[in-house]
């Protein structure tokens, strides 16, 4: 698919991944619209990229429509979605205060998992009525994020990794469901990301996680990422695929 003149929207676009893809997009020309609880970051990102931030809790049906009619008002017929937004978790099933609340593991589920079938669905509904685009019939393309957790949780990350493994195993059955009506899906699985989680973290213990990496030797850049975004929109083969971003890392158990 072509990107210029394209809209898209960008789940968790405030910050890391998601933000980095806007600012990609937007030099390639795409129309991107923000989807973020933290409107305040949202609307510096967009500002930034002359694009619009808009309020949006991903795990709410009303809201996943309200900000998709706004964003399709002001940019014209949503093309692209990508879906960044989510959190990580790390707790075992059972410490030292006994095991984990049920209800802690449910959100996780909520955020991660149910948060991004939500906005799947809601933006396949509103892409299929669509006009076709060149010669391959492209209606839309989804490009959802989970995690080398998915595949290699490590201990503490039952939560996490089940969120992840959750889009992993969604991505060829929805891939091939949207296939009719020429929407590709597609899942990109990162490893040790440079994003503002990592920030917190001392030199010390940044520099231990990147020597886990075998080649390049680092955390991967949120650029990285988008950049992979930015082909599997432009590549019309790429459907019901899971690519890892990791640098040939496998995690071990903790």
């Amino acid at each position: 698919m072509e990107l210029k003149n394209c809209a898209a929207i960008i789940t968790g676009g405030a910050s890391g991944m998601g933000a980095a893809t806007a600012r990609l997009l937007s030099k390639k020309g795409v129309k991107v619209a923000l989807f973020d609880l933290n409107q305040e970051a949202a609307e510096k990102i967009a500002a930034d990229i002359q694009g619009i931030a808009i309020r949006c809790d991903v795990t709410h049906p009303a809201s996943v429509q309200a900000a998709i009619e706004e964003a399709q008002k002001q940019h014209g017929p949503l093309r692209i979605v990508i879906n960044c937004a989510g959190i990580v978790h790390s707790r075992r099933m059972v410490n030292q205060q006994g095991s984990m609340p049920l209800d802690e593991f449910r959100k996780v589920i909520e955020i991660n998992l149910l948060g991004t079938f939500n906005i799947m669905s809601q933006a396949a509904a509103a892409m299929i009525p669509l006009t076709t685009l060149g010669d391959s019939g492209e209606r839309g393309v989804i490009i959802n994020t989970a995690s080398v957790a998915a595949y290699e949780g490590q201990i503490g990350q039952t939560a996490y990794s089940a969120s992840k493994g959750g889009i992993v195993s969604l991505t060829l059955p929805a891939a091939r469901e949207l296939a009719q009506f020429g929407i590709r899906v597609n899942t990109i699985a990162p490893g040790l990301v440079d994003t503002p989680m990592f920030g917190q973290l001392s030199l010390e213990a940044r520099t231990a996680l990147a020597a886990m990496v075998p080649f390049p030797k680092r955390l991967a850049r949120p650029e990285e990422y988008a950049m992979l975004a930015a082909h599997i929109i432009e590549n019309p083969m790429l459907n019901g695929e899971v690519i890892r971003l990791d640098g040939a890392l496998r995690m071990q158990a903790k």
